[in-house]
């Protein structure tokens, strides 16, 4: 049932998603005297819709994504009507194209069209959507760091290891006598302590206490603990061992042959917990900032990944935890986390909260490529009509009119095709070759 839940959880959160981006397009697009004749959200068969005053509401079959219709979307060929009498294969599709957005236009429609707006009117209608998205996550975001917290090492302590073994021993190899018994258990040190000192210096995180302990090997050291509401002080001396060494984030550093790289440090024995810590404010936008740019490195990642995930789905190959997966593999990840018995209620929540805040992320960054049919293709043609009309101001030349963007429809259709083949591919390696948020 738990599982069921976080599906549906993550199926109304993508809808709403849906939903609320095209919205983003629709409420400017009205503003500035659009008309709009569909709002839809999916594709394929209309399952429900409603005419309000000139624009119809619907939902369609297929929760791939959604549409707002606006009339005038392609001008007219330039210095002549459009019609559909062009010998060429890709001239006739790109007149035909034309014609079908012209059959539309009513004569009361003249000063309703979309290509009749200003730059900076198609700009807003057209980032509207995928503002709306970040607008998403970042209210997402910071609910979930603030009001949840997010997941990260503290000073309390998960394990106390009882001795000294070689850093690449298996997980499950048990102490001899041949080892060293470990520093922490020879101090005294349990599970469920929290190191609150080092030395008189308060430490309020675990990198804090890492880095101490490392830089201090074979001197006797002083830990402020707390256990059981008291707190007491704890002379240890951490031993010098072969340790893996970390990164600034706290992430294991490995050479190229893909193996940990270590080195001499002070080793006591202690491995913190992992809990969800409440973040100030202030650190919502660098939060959302790095987050972003993980984003557009996964995003612009993913024809090079595509190869992977096509030879997991085919062949022996395992997939990429960093992968991208399809709607099937978030609505997988959303039903482990909300049937999840290591973690508390609150805890699942939050982090279908952050699934649903990815995602918006994703379809921000994802619209933002400057190709058609995606909204960033519309956003490079504006931007590009606008540059064409300065320049020939400066140069007091005649306004050479709007971009044909109708003249690109070829690569729109190749763009989505290939997007609707990624989207197949994906679907298909989440049903046979799923990604497992345990591994």
């Amino acid at each position: 049932m738990a599982y069921l839940l976080g599906v549906l959880v993550i199926a109304v959160g993508v809808a709403l998603s849906i939903a609320l981006h095209e919205i983003g397009h629709l409420v400017p697009a009205k503003r500035f005297g659009v008309k709009c004749t569909q709002y839809m959200v999916g594709f394929g068969p209309t399952l429900f819709s409603r005419r309000r005053g000139e624009t119809e509401y619907g939902l369609k079959a297929i929760p791939l994504g959604g549409y707002v219709r606006m009339i005038g979307m392609f001008p007219p060929a330039p210095g002549r009507p459009a019609r559909a009498d062009t010998t060429g294969r890709w001239s006739l599709m790109i007149e035909q194209a034309r014609h079908e957005a012209q059959r539309e236009v009513g004569p009361e429609d003249a000063d309703r069209l979309f290509y009749t707006r200003t730059v900076r009117q198609r700009l807003v209608i057209m980032l509207g959507g995928p503002t709306m998205n970040l607008i998403i996550a970042i209210v997402l975001l910071t609910i979930t760091i603030t009001g949840f917290g997010i997941p990260d090492e503290t000073t309390r302590l998960s394990s106390v290891s009882q001795c000294v073994l070689p850093v690449d021993a298996p997980l499950d190899q048990k102490c001899t006598d041949a080892n060293r018994k470990a520093p922490a258990a020879a101090a005294g040190l349990t599970p469920g302590d929290v190191i609150v000192s080092f030395n008189g210096t308060p430490v309020t995180d675990w990198n804090q206490v890492r880095d101490a302990i490392r830089a201090n090997p074979d001197r006797t050291v002083r830990l402020g603990v707390q256990r059981d509401g008291r707190t007491f002080d704890v002379s240890v001396a951490p031993v010098l061992d072969d340790r893996q060494v970390f990164d600034a984030e706290g992430n294991p550093v490995v050479g190229s042959d893909g193996r940990a790289i270590t080195e001499k440090v002070g080793f006591l024995g202690v491995s913190p917990t992992r809990e969800l810590v409440r973040q100030p404010v202030s650190a919502v936008p660098g939060f959302i900032g790095d987050s972003l740019a993980q984003t557009a490195g996964v995003v612009l990642q993913i024809p090079e990944k595509m190869v992977g995930v096509a030879k997991a789905a085919f062949g022996t190959g395992e997939r990429d935890p960093s992968g991208p997966v399809s709607i099937v593999g978030v609505g997988r990840f959303a039903g482990e986390v909300a049937d999840s018995p290591a973690v508390g209620l609150s805890d699942r929540f939050a982090q279908l909260l952050l699934l649903i805040a990815s995602l918006n992320l994703a379809l921000f960054v994802f619209n933002l490529i400057p190709l058609l049919p995606l909204d960033g293709g519309h956003v490079a043609g504006a931007l590009w009509e606008g540059l064409r009309r300065q320049v020939a101001r400066l140069r007091r030349q005649p306004d050479p009119g709007p971009v044909d963007v109708a003249r690109a429809l070829p690569l729109a259709y190749g763009v989505a095709s290939l997007l609707i083949s990624m989207s197949v591919l994906l679907i298909y390696a989440d049903i046979v070759r799923p990604i497992r948020l345990g591994g």
